[in-house]
C-alpha cells in the first residue's frame, strides 16, 4: 500500500491483484465508526488486508479496524475471551497460549485479525474435528449501515450471525466478539508424516485421519501419470506438557526470512515448480516428530512478504471445495488440467472437511478442498476459467476470501445465497457496506 493523496492510497489484498486507488479510513472506536459509516456512502471494512483479491476493497472508502484492538475480558476457567474486531490472531495467541489455551481453529496464517476472521469465517486443519471459526464464535457487536449496533447470536430470529460469519463484511461492521478457546498442555504438536503416491492413496489416508484433531496435505500439482496427485500428508496433535521435549505454554519466536524485492515473473515457471516438488516430495521424512504450532500452522509467515515471490503483477489463488463423493474425480481433473497447462503451484493444500455449517456464505461443505497459488498472466486467468467450469460441474464451490476473478455464475455452488441476500437486504437495502468482489459477484 502507497499513499498517493491526504486520504487517497493505493491498495490491494494479499494477492497483490487488483490495485485501486481508495479513500482510506481508520477507526479506534465505536465513535471513529459510527462516523464514517454516517458520512460515507459506500465503505468496506479491512482488517490486515490478507483476503486475498477484492473482498476488501472499495474505490470510495475502506475503513481500517487495526487500531481497534484491545482484549476486553477473558475467563481463565471458561476460555471465553472478548477482544475488539481488529485484534491480530498472532496477539491472541500470544495472550491466550501462556494461559493454556489456544484458538480451535487457525487460517494458513496468524496475521488476520478476529473480524476478518469472522467475515470470512476461516477454516483450518482441524475442520473435520472443529468446524469452521463460527462454531467458536459466541457472539458479536454489527454496526448496521445506519450506525445502531446489534448484538448478534447463533440461530438468532434476525439471522444476522448466519449473514455475516462468511459474509465478507456486506451485512456491516464487526466492532468486537465474544470466542471460546480451547484448552492446552504445551506449545508443541506432534506431527506424523506420511507419503501418498497418489491421489487415491492420498484421499484415503486423509480419510484414515479423521480421529486426528488436525490434518493437511501438500499435493505435487504436476506429477502425473501413476504419480497423479502424489502427496505427504501431516496430521497431528497438541502435545502434552509430558512428551519428552514438548514446549512450555510461551509464544514462539520465530527468525524470519525476508523477501526483498518482487521476483522476476519467469522465476516462476514449470521447471523450478517441477524441481521443487521433487525435492520437497523426496525430502521430506515420513514418521513423528514434534513441531512448534507455529511451524505446523503458519508456515509461511516465517517468510516475510512472501507475496513478492510471484511478481510485481501479483497472484491468485484458486480455492475450491468439493463434494466428498465427486472429490476424487473432480480434483483429479483438475490436477491433470494444471499439469498439461504446465502452470504448476508451489503451495497445493489438499483438506478434508467435515459437514457444513456456519453462515449462509460459509465456504466449507463434506469433501475436499484444494487450494493452488498461480502468479498473474493471460493464461493463468484462462485456466483458472477452465477449472471453474470443472468445480461447478462437479457441485463445488469457491472460497471467497481468496478469490479475485470469478464470476457471478459461480456464486450457485452456495446454497444458502437467496437467504444472505434476504438479510443483507433487510440490514442495508441501500448496500452501503459494499466491495468490488460483492459487485463483481452480483452479492
Amino acid at each position: 500500500m502507497s499513499a498517493v493523496a491526504s486520504n487517497r492510497v493505493r491498495v490491494s489484498g494479499w494477492g497483490r491483484f487488483p490495485r485501486v486507488e481508495a479513500v482510506w479510513r481508520e477507526m479506534r472506536y465505536r465513535d471513529d465508526a459510527r462516523r464514517a459509516v454516517e458520512r460515507q456512502p459506500s465503505l468496506i471494512a479491512r482488517g490486515n488486508g490478507r483476503s486475498y483479491g477484492d473482498a476488501a476493497l472499495n474505490p470510495a472508502c475502506i475503513l481500517s479496524t487495526r487500531r481497534s484492538d484491545r482484549i476486553l475480558a477473558f475467563d481463565p476457567e471458561t476460555g471465553c475471551i472478548t477482544v475488539e474486531a481488529g485484534l491480530l490472531l498472532a496477539d491472541l495467541i500470544a495472550f491466550a497460549l501462556p494461559r493454556g489455551f489456544f484458538p480451535p481453529v487457525v487460517p494458513g496464517t496468524k496475521f488476520v485479525t478476529v473480524g476478518g476472521m469472522i467475515a470470512s469465517d476461516v477454516h483450518g486443519k482441524s475442520h473435520h474435528h472443529a468446524g469452521s471459526f463460527s462454531r467458536h464464535v459466541v457472539e458479536f457487536l454489527l454496526m448496521d449501515a445506519e450506525g445502531a449496533v446489534h448484538r448478534c447470536l447463533p440461530g438468532g430470529n434476525d439471522q444476522l450471525f448466519e449473514a455475516s460469519c462468511g459474509g465478507m463484511g456486506l451485512t456491516g461492521l464487526i466492532l468486537e466478539a465474544t470466542l471460546r478457546l480451547a484448552p492446552i498442555l504445551s506449545a508443541s504438536i506432534r506431527q506424523e508424516t506420511l507419503r501418498a503416491e497418489n491421489l487415491d492413496e492420498a484421499i484415503a489416508l486423509c480419510e484414515e485421519s479423521a480421529a486426528w484433531t488436525y490434518s493437511v496435505a501438500w499435493i505435487d500439482c504436476l506429477s502425473g501419470g501413476s504419480h497423479l496427485g502424489r502427496a505427504l500428508i501431516h496430521r497431528g496433535e497438541h502435545a502434552s506438557a509430558e512428551d519428552p521435549g514438548a514446549a512450555p505454554l510461551m509464544p514462539v519466536a520465530r527468525s524470519l526470512i525476508r523477501v526483498p524485492l518482487d521476483l522476476p515473473s519467469a522465476a516462476l515457471n514449470t521447471w523450478s515448480v517441477r524441481a521443487f516438488n521433487e525435492l520437497h516430495y523426496h525430502c521430506a521424512k515420513p514418521g513423528t516428530s514434534l513441531v512448534d504450532y507455529d511451524t505446523f500452522f503458519f508456515p509461511l509467515d516465517g517468510i516475510f512478504d512472501w507475496n513478492r515471490c510471484y511478481g510485481r503483477a501479483g497472484f491468485t489463488q484458486y480455492q475450491c471445495v468439493l463434494p466428498r463423493l465427486a472429490s476424487t474425480a473432480a480434483i483429479g481433473a483438475i490436477l491433470r488440467r494444471v499439469s498439461a497447462a504446465g502452470e504448476g503451484s508451489f503451495l497445493a493444500v489438499l483438506k478434508q472437511f467435515g459437514p457444513e455449517g456456519g453462515g449462509f456464505l460459509s465456504f466449507p461443505m463434506e469433501g475436499y478442498t484444494l487450494a493452488l497459488d498461480f502468479p498473474v498472466r493471460a493464461a493463468t486467468l484462462a485456466l483458472l476459467r477452465e477449472l471453474d467450469a470443472i468445480v461447478a460441474d462437479h457441485g463445488g464451490r469457491l472460497y471467497l476470501a481468496k478469490d479475485a476473478r470469478a464470476n457471478a455464475r459461480m456464486m450457485r455452488g452456495y446454497r444458502r445465497l437467496d437467504q444472505f441476500r434476504s438479510v443483507r437486504a433487510s440490514i442495508d437495502p441501500g448496500r452501503k457496506f459494499s466491495s468490488l468482489q460483492s459487485q463483481r459477484l452480483e452479492l
